[in-house]
């Protein structure tokens, strides 16, 4: 049975979403101005003044200083993704491996990932939670516990969660968010590990776009994810189609729609943006899959897409449609497919530089420079 889109939020979610704000206009307005003022031609720096001008509206001045990067790193698995008939390329297995991965102990410092590795480099920290992992983690203390249970359900059967489950981990992703930022994080970078999320991630992208009520086909935002072969694939549309056949959900009800088709970490990354947002931090978006939860936290809150900032467009299917759906542009095309954050992070030096010089380059007048309008 369908929950009624005018149902009320559950009271914590409410009030996340009531805490964000829109951009700061005076401070945009501002930023504008001083942007014109710089000592170079006007859009000399090009897509840079555009995102700085959007980060003076984040932070409310004409002259933003974000400082701190962290990357939010949850991990679970997905009921869709067990059984004979995979739709990834890689076992469940790897999901726990990896998170084992992320904490691991090296020469480098804490993990040997990618997003460990591509963190150190830019100086981000790397925040590690088990949103609902089917295995038994070890003891560990940079892993943050917030699972509810081991896996989402199969979505082609039934929800992959209940609300309750879906409302637990938005305001634990929310919470994380909120530690980073008391650490010192000023721009927020959600990511995730699970096999097989890019299945429950274009259910949910197909459903929010409206894919189905428009009738087009889900292939449309359904991708090879880690690299699938054309078998694979198929099965993986498939598992889409019949997913969004049950009609479980409505695009008007966001939290039905999540606890419909989606995923632990996809909930929990949810809730980082919800979290960030209404702290009035930036959020950097990585790839698909938190393309997925970005569509979902502009549907509870509008307000929120002025704190988004896409990293690059990635190499799945589906993902440009969601970045139109978002109105957001793209920094760079790397073809980038992994997940974990890692676009997000090395996204994050790109607005650090966009914000520094709209607040320490000098005006024309303040330098004695001729030509200034």
């Amino acid at each position: 049975m369908l929950i009624s889109p005018l149902s009320p939020l559950p009271p914590e979610l409410a009030a996340l979403v009531a805490a964000i704000q829109p951009a700061n206009a005076a401070a945009v307005a501002a930023a504008r101005i001083r942007q014109a003022q710089l000592t170079k031609p006007l859009g000399a720096l090009g897509e840079l003044e555009d995102i700085s001008v959007r980060l003076a509206g984040v932070f409310g001045s004409d002259r933003p200083h974000p400082r701190g990067v962290a990357v939010l790193v949850a991990a679970a698995d997905h009921g869709v993704a067990a059984g004979p008939h995979p739709v990834s390329a890689y076992p469940p297995e790897v999901t726990p491996a990896m998170v084992a991965n992320f904490l691991a102990d090296t020469p480098a410092g804490l993990g040997g990932a990618a997003v460990n590795a591509i963190a150190r480099s830019v100086g981000a920290r790397v925040y590690v939670m088990d949103a609902g992992v089917n295995a038994d983690l070890p003891p560990h203390p940079a892993l943050v516990r917030a699972a509810v249970r081991r896996g989402t359900s199969d979505l082609r059967t039934g929800p992959a969660m209940s609300r309750d489950e879906a409302l637990s981990l938005i305001l634990a992703g929310a919470a994380l968010a909120r530690q980073a930022v008391q650490d010192g994080a000023d721009l927020i970078v959600p990511g995730e590990m699970g096999i097989g999320n890019t299945t429950p991630a274009a259910a949910l992208t197909a459903r929010m776009l409206g894919l189905d009520r428009l009738g087009q086909d889900a292939a449309a935002v359904t991708g090879r994810g880690t690299g699938v072969d054309d078998a694979t694939l198929e099965r993986k549309v498939a598992a889409v189609r019949e997913a969004l056949a049950r009609g479980g959900s409505d695009p008007a009800d966001p939290l039905g729609v999540l606890a419909d088709l989606g995923g632990f970490e996809i909930a929990a990354m949810l809730g980082m943006m919800l979290g960030a947002a209404a702290l009035g931090k930036a959020i950097i978006l990585d790839g698909f899959v938190e393309g997925s939860a970005a569509l979902l936290a502009v549907a509870l809150a509008p307000a929120l897409a002025d704190s988004l900032f896409a990293a690059g467009e990635c190499a799945e299917v589906g993902h440009a449609a969601q970045l139109a759906h978002l109105n957001l542009k793209p920094m760079f095309r790397l073809g980038l497919r992994l997940g974990e954050g890692t676009g997000g992070v090395l996204a994050a030096p790109m607005l650090l530089a966009a914000a520094a010089t709209l607040r320490e380059m000098q005006t024309f007048a303040e330098a004695g420079v001729p030509g200034g309008a």
